[in-house]
């Protein structure tokens, strides 16, 4: 429905039914069926008073869009419609009218008709908070319900002014044209899963913790709007932005320079892709007295990237550091070193392939070394896996990680051999799940809370992917690579299959050193697990 024009956010927005809870909807509990307060407050999560939500979504979805969800007293709970042919569509909309104007008493009209509410019909959705820092904030509950047999919509002409029925993606495609808020948009896509009405009130019916959702106001490309908790700059602009002045960002612009703690600067290159995502993160660590400050990832050779990085920097640049000399994070080393002079930390790959050629190092970095910048120190982890020489740096101050490629936002790592092992890639996971942290700073995305969680989900990703592996090899073995890809990755885009192909051959050639897969003649065999003879499609093994 189309709200009316009221000088606030939500004038002329595109909105489902609802409105405020009214002092009088406690009064209406004696009228309800199915449900009693007790039991809707331990669903709404609330100490008392969760009728009183439904009652008031009952109540307005009667007032604005002229439903009424009710049975008439005694019926056994069969809905309205069925047992009261005499309660016409004229008679609805006379009530209706009435009780919208508060000329008529909605307990009264429903006692006169001898009615009563169905509060069972209404399944509890969605908990929305509005952003901080909007001048008028609304804390709403979300329900959804089947439409009253025999009902038709209508709007009400004063606080809706229009109305219309859309599947859930037809709705989204006119996000341009229709004003649609944050919470309508979001709970359109949760619709767009689901086929029919059943199989949606099934799922939202099922046991399910329903948290209060709080989007957040940032800035971007866009300009400022509400960024919700599952977008990927939403927990950076939580830290960054805690009183919703609308200060962070939901976007990564090459060149910004982002201050994400007092000894941690964030630029972004300019060299966003289909690999890098939305380019590659260079980071400033230090500050202090001394306000020296290292450089860790300078990025691809970019001359304007480098110079975006000088003016970042505080304060003078007298280390600079890799996480791994792939070419998006390490050749703009000589151009940067060059200008400030400052030596070049890191190690040097095993396999050159793939590898950064000018990358020169001063010093070659060891495992748990320690190393003090302007006011904070960086211990030194080794963690090979995506590149044999990859490091991440753990800001011990702030108990954040700098990732570089270990791990990413919103993508999985690829791991290519020669140089990149999966086994050892596994283990280095299995090491930072033992840091104590609060953050990651990946080298492609935002800052990532609570990292032992987002390190175990990995872990378990791997771990499926190469349960499906050997459920593939079982199938079809002898097969080569290209017969396993697209059934190991059915859940790719056939487009990424020449990247997901390194990443099998990895799990492929850790099978093969746990004595789990043999490789003949270019063809992958499967082999069983050790001490056991397993029935093969080719026979025993």
């Amino acid at each position: 429905m189309q709200r009316a024009e009221r000088g606030d956010q939500n004038s002329g927005a595109w909105v489902f039914p609802g409105g405020l809870v009214d002092a009088e909807d406690r009064s209406l509990h004696a009228l309800c069926e199915g449900q009693d307060d007790a039991q809707c407050s331990a669903i709404l999560g609330v100490e008392s008073g969760g009728l009183d939500y439904v009652v008031a979504a009952l109540r307005e979805s009667f007032e604005e869009a002229g439903l009424l969800f009710a049975q008439p007293a005694n019926s056994g709970g069969v809905a309205l419609g069925q047992l009261t042919p005499g309660l016409t569509a004229e008679k609805l909309a006379v009530g209706r009218a009435a009780v919208h104007a508060r000329a008529l008493d909605f307990a009264h009209w429903l006692r006169g008709l001898e009615l009563r509410l169905s509060a069972d019909r209404l399944t509890y959705l969605s908990h929305w908070i509005t952003p901080l820092g909007r001048a008028k904030r609304f804390d709403t509950r979300f329900f959804v319900a089947e439409l009253p047999a025999h009902q038709v919509p209508a709007h009400d002409g004063s606080e809706t002014v229009d109305h219309a029925w859309f599947a859930p993606a037809a709705a989204l495609e006119q996000a341009g044209v229709l004003k649609l808020m944050t919470p309508t948009l979001a709970t359109l896509e949760l619709l767009k899963r689901y086929a029919s009405v059943q199989a949606f009130l099934g799922w939202a019916r099922s046991p399910r913790e329903i948290t209060p959702i709080m989007p957040r106001m940032a800035g971007g490309a866009q300009g400022l709007r509400p960024v919700a908790p599952d977008e990927p700059a939403f927990a950076e602009i939580a830290w960054l932005d805690p009183q919703g002045q609308g200060s962070a960002w939901y976007d990564l612009a090459p060149g910004r320079a982002v201050r994400l703690t007092p000894s941690l600067i964030r630029v972004t290159a300019n060299n966003g892709s289909r690999m890098t995502g939305p380019g590659t993160n260079t980071y400033l660590v230090g500050g202090g007295q001394a306000n020296t400050w290292a450089v860790v990832d300078p990025g691809p050779l970019d001359a304007e990237h480098g110079a975006q990085i000088l003016a970042a920097a505080p304060g003078p640049i007298t280390a600079i550091l890799v996480t791994h000399t792939h070419v998006d994070h390490s050749p703009g080393c000589a151009w940067l070193r060059e200008r400030t002079g400052a030596p070049v930390w890191g190690r040097v790959a095993a396999h050159a392939s793939g590898q950064d050629p000018s990358f020169a190092p001063q010093r070659l970095l060891q495992d748990g070394e320690r190393i003090a910048l302007g006011g904070c120190h960086l211990r030194v982890l080794a963690t090979p896996g995506h590149a044999s020489n990859h490091l991440c740096y753990l800001l011990e101050e702030d108990r954040l990680l700098l990732t570089g490629d270990h791990l990413m936002q919103l993508s999985t790592v690829v791991i290519n051999p020669p140089d990149g092992d999966m086994a050892a890639y596994m283990q280095s996971l299995e090491r930072i799940l033992g840091e104590d942290l609060d953050w990651l700073a990946p080298g492609h995305g935002f800052l990532m809370p609570r990292p032992r969680q987002v390190v175990q989900r990995v872990i378990e990703h791997r771990q499926r992917r190469e349960a499906k592996v050997v459920a593939c090899l079982a199938q079809i073995a002898p097969a080569p690579v290209e017969a396993l890809l697209p059934l190991v990755y059915d859940d790719v885009p056939v487009a990424m299959h020449g990247v997901a192909a390194r990443s099998l051959l990895a799990h492929l050639l850790k099978l093969r050193d746990e004595t789990r897969a043999r490789l003949l003649d270019g063809v992958w065999h499967t082999l069983p697990a050790a001490g056991d003879l397993a029935e093969t499609p080719n026979g025993v093994s």
